[in-house]
C-alpha cells in the first residue's frame, strides 16, 4: 500500500502566479453546438478563468517564486532544490527545472527535476520534495506546480492557466506530512493528448479536427471522457481520505481545511457530501480560475485562505485526483506560514535567453 510519512519538513510559504487577462465564461460563444454558458457555469462552477498564451508554466511559476523568495527574505544561494511539476514543460527536453535554476539565479549546486503529472501532481511533487529533505540533505526547496495549456484549446471553458510555488524548509522536530497514493493506469485514455509523444509522433494528421461529444479536437489537444473522470473522482477521493485517516489513526473530521483538486463544482460537492464535511472547511477557487491542473490546491490556499490561518496552528487535508488516472492525499499542519499576494502577470516575462 502506498502510504508514506516524512517528518522534519514544514511549509514556509505559498505563492501563485496567474495571467492578468480574465475570460468570463458567460460571455463566451460558439464553443460547441450544444454549449449553454449559463448551464455550464451552474454545473461546473467555473465562471472566470485566467488565460494568456504568451506565458509558459515556468513564466508564471518564476513570477510567483520571485515574489515568495522576497516575502520570505530567503537568500537565493540557500535554495538547494527545485521540483517542477507540470504537463506543459517549456521543451520536450531539457527539463524545465534546469532552466528555472538559471533563470532564478540559484546555486549551480541546486538539485533540479521535472515531474510530468497533472491533477494529482502537487501532492506527488510534495512527497518527492519532502522525501529529499527529511534527513536534512536539502534544507530549502521550491516545489513548483501548474499548467499553461498552450497546446490545448484556449476556448475550452473549463481550464485556466496558473503556476504555483510551495516553499519547503527543513525543521528538526516538525510533524511533517502523511500521504496516501494510488494509480489506475487502465484509465490512461480518460484524459489524454493522443499525439506528440514517442508513441504517436506528430504528423500532418495530428492537426485534423474530429468531433467528440459535440466538440472538435485535433490530436494535439486534450480530450476527456467526462463521465469516466467524474465517476473516478467522486469514488476515489473520499476513499483515499478515509484510508489515510484509518492508516495513521486520526479522525479526518478534526482537520481545519480540506483542499480538493478544483475539477468541477458538481464533482467536488458530491465528494464533500460523501465525507460529511462542513462546507466552510472546503474552500474553492474554481469560480475564479477554472481547473488549473496541478496548481489548483496551492492556488486555492492563496486565493481563498490568505489572511485566515497563517499565524495559528492549522490542520490540512489535500487531495488531488485525475489524469493518469492517479490520486494522492496528504495530511499536514502549518503555523507561521507566509502566503504571498496573488501575482498577476500582465507583461511578457520571457527572457530571450531561454527561447530557441
Amino acid at each position: 500500500m502506498a502510504f508514506l510519512e516524512f517528518k522534519n519538513v514544514r511549509i514556509a510559504g505559498i505563492s501563485a502566479g496567474v495571467p492578468k487577462r480574465v475570460i468570463n465564461n458567460l460571455e463566451m460563444k460558439n464553443i460547441s453546438k450544444d454549449y449553454d454558458a449559463t448551464a455550464f457555469v451552474e454545473t461546473t462552477g467555473v465562471r472566470e478563468r485566467r488565460i494568456d498564451d504568451r506565458f509558459t508554466t515556468s513564466d508564471l511559476c518564476c513570477a510567483a517564486a520571485e515574489k515568495l523568495i522576497f516575502d520570505l527574505q530567503w537568500k537565493k544561494e540557500d535554495i538547494d532544490g527545485i521540483v517542477f511539476v507540470s504537463q506543459t514543460t517549456d521543451y520536450y527536453l531539457p527539463a524545465t527545472a534546469c532552466i528555472v535554476q538559471d533563470r532564478l539565479g540559484l546555486s549551480k549546486e541546486c538539485y533540479a527535476e521535472d515531474i510530468v503529472l497533472g491533477c494529482s501532481g502537487w501532492v506527488y511533487g510534495l512527497s518527492n520534495a519532502v522525501a529529499l529533505m527529511a534527513n536534512g540533505g536539502l534544507k530549502k526547496v521550491l516545489l513548483m506546480a501548474g499548467d499553461a495549456k498552450r497546446h490545448t484549446e484556449t476556448d475550452d471553458p473549463l481550464f485556466g492557466h496558473a503556476g504555483t510555488v510551495t516553499a519547503l524548509e527543513y525543521k528538526e522536530g516538525s510533524n511533517g506530512f502523511k500521504f496516501h497514493f494510488g494509480t489506475d493506469g487502465s484509465g490512461f485514455d480518460a484524459i489524454i493528448i493522443p499525439d506528440g509523444g514517442s508513441r504517436n509522433v506528430v504528423t500532418a494528421d495530428s492537426f485534423i479536427k474530429e468531433e467528440i461529444e459535440g466538440k472538435t479536437y485535433n490530436r494535439l489537444q486534450t480530450r476527456m471522457k467526462g463521465m469516466d473522470v467524474f465517476s473516478f473522482g467522486i469514488s476515489t477521493a473520499p476513499k483515499s481520505i478515509k484510508k489515510l485517516a484509518e492508516h495513521f489513526s486520526f479522525d479526518y473530521l478534526n482537520n481545519d481545511y480540506f483542499i480538493f483538486h478544483q475539477a468541477n463544482m458538481k464533482m467536488n460537492n458530491l465528494i464533500v457530501k460523501k465525507l460529511k464535511l462542513p462546507t466552510e472547511k472546503v474552500p474553492s477557487c474554481m469560480y475564479r480560475f477554472g481547473n488549473t491542473s496541478s496548481a489548483s490546491i496551492p492556488l486555492t490556499i492563496v486565493g481563498e485562505l490568505k489572511g485566515k490561518f497563517e499565524t495559528k496552528l492549522t490542520k490540512f487535508i489535500c487531495c488531488g485526483f485525475g489524469v493518469g488516472l492517479s490520486w494522492g492525499t496528504v495530511s499536514f499542519e502549518t503555523k507561521n506560514i507566509f502566503v504571498s499576494d496573488l501575482v498577476e502577470v500582465c507583461e511578457e516575462e520571457v527572457d530571450n535567453k531561454y527561447v530557441v
